[in-house]
């Protein structure tokens, strides 16, 4: 791990926000998790249909607040010191996660899908600050590695949670999500104090009217915009990919859900590693040099995992458990598509998190950061929409990587064309 990344981890002004940040996003998916498990095989077993559904509405619930909420949640952060923000919101995850525990223990579908929401509010509240916070505590040649790791300790946080989620027990998940909120809570009481940038900033209440305003801003800077597109697709692609695994496990390589679950590692560890390693091979400087290619290697991947899967010949009808799907030819060139695939998302998105941090203003870089998440919400919805038609339109799973890819080099060019313009402007790359 390189040194500056190290130096991070054991510093008060970054490791409390990371422990925080981890927290948090781990409790999301340990509830969603056990949550979504509770409803499929418990509470609507005899209905399989209803539970689908509830699936789905369960994953639109908790990307809603993200459009109703995100202009408050960054005037918040550019307003207040962000850190006190933190906390709050921390207060709040405690408060919801007691009820949520009541949740998970009373069988309650109305009442589960209503903390899923409330949670979601809560990660849309804490979204803004934890990347607008990071150049105030950071020096610019940390801040690449700070975003580094604080978005491969996201994809950790899922992937732990999601494992845990599904193994757990109803009544373990309640006191899970009890105990890991008063983590959080703890956690972030050590961050230090992060004054807000802006004098007398007030806070709107309208909506829909600060909403506009925020993606009118947002546009208004060149850099800031670019990069929020190219991060939206990125989370396009994730969402798409992370919900297509496990049909493509089952149905293309005739594997398990525990095969499932080790792809979804490959995926959520290759974020990870490339999350962290983008910093070291751009030596902490903060450019868009290398986007353009991390996408191209993301397409050059997709396409490789389609070739791999569909010369895929399962060798029984029996869904294969890990130990025999590793024996077979082309399984391991699986994962290491994936994992391949992964590497470069993760060095494709850390830099353009930090150039939309460096290329706003001061006083209003919570409120560029919630105008991300706000078009990253409506890029996957958008695309989980798109892709569900498709496969409605009898589309096999390796037909949506084709599109993915597809879509993965045109974004690639985007990046090419528009961070090349900007570096030769600014001089950075």
């Amino acid at each position: 791990m390189p040194p500056v990344t190290v130096q991070l981890l054991g510093a008060r002004r970054f490791a409390p926000l990371f422990a925080t940040q981890f927290l948090g996003a781990f409790n999301d998916n340990l509830y969603r998790t056990a949550m979504t498990f509770l409803i499929v095989y418990h509470l609507t077993a005899h209905d399989p249909q209803a539970g689908a559904v509830l699936a789905t509405v369960a994953a639109g619930l908790f990307i809603l607040p993200y459009f109703l909420f995100s202009a408050i949640a960054g005037q918040a952060a550019d307003v207040r010191d962000k850190a006190w923000v933190a906390r709050m919101v921390k207060v709040a995850e405690v408060a919801i996660m007691a009820v949520g525990a009541f949740a998970l223990t009373h069988d309650s579908i109305p009442l589960l899908l209503f903390i899923l929401f409330l949670m979601g509010v809560h990660s849309a509240f804490f979204g803004p600050m934890k990347y607008s916070i990071l150049p105030q505590h950071l020096g610019r040649h940390e801040l690449l590695a700070g975003t580094g790791l604080v978005e491969a300790g996201t994809f950790l946080a899922i992937l732990f949670g999601q494992i845990l989620g599904g193994l757990f027990t109803p009544a373990q998940a309640a006191w899970g999500v009890v105990l890991v909120a008063v983590l959080g809570l703890a956690a972030s009481w050590a961050i230090p104090p992060a004054p807000p940038l802006v004098q007398n900033g007030r806070l709107s209440w309208n909506l829909v009217a600060e909403t506009v305003k925020l993606m009118r801003s947002a546009h208004a800077n060149r850099t800031v915009w670019r990069a929020i597109v190219a991060l939206s697709w990125f989370w396009a692609l994730g969402t798409v990919m992370t919900a297509q695994l496990g049909p493509l496990v089952r149905a293309e390589l005739g594997a398990s859900q525990a095969v499932a679950t080790l792809c979804l590692a490959a995926f959520s560890v290759g974020i990870a590693a490339g999350s962290v390693l983008i910093g070291r091979l751009l030596h902490g400087r903060v450019t868009g040099r290398y986007t353009a290619v991390s996408m191209a290697v993301v397409a050059l991947a997709l396409l490789d995992l389609v070739l791999t899967v569909r010369g895929f010949a399962p060798a029984s009808p029996v869904l294969m458990e890990p130990e025999a799907f590793l024996d077979q030819p082309g399984a391991w060139r699986v994962l290491l598509d994936l994992t391949v695939l992964a590497v470069a998302g993760g060095a494709y998105s850390v830099p353009l998190y930090a150039l939309m941090q460096t290329a706003s203003a001061e006083g209003a870089r919570s409120r560029m950061v919630a105008a991300n998440n706000v078009l990253n919400a409506v890029w996957m919805v958008g695309a989980t929409g798109i892709s569900a038609a498709l496969l409605g339109a009898g589309l096999r799973v390796t037909d949506i990587c084709l599109v993915l890819a597809g879509f993965a080099l045109m974004m690639a060019f985007y990046c090419w064309r528009g961070f090349r313009a900007e570096a030769g402007a600014t001089g950075q790359a």
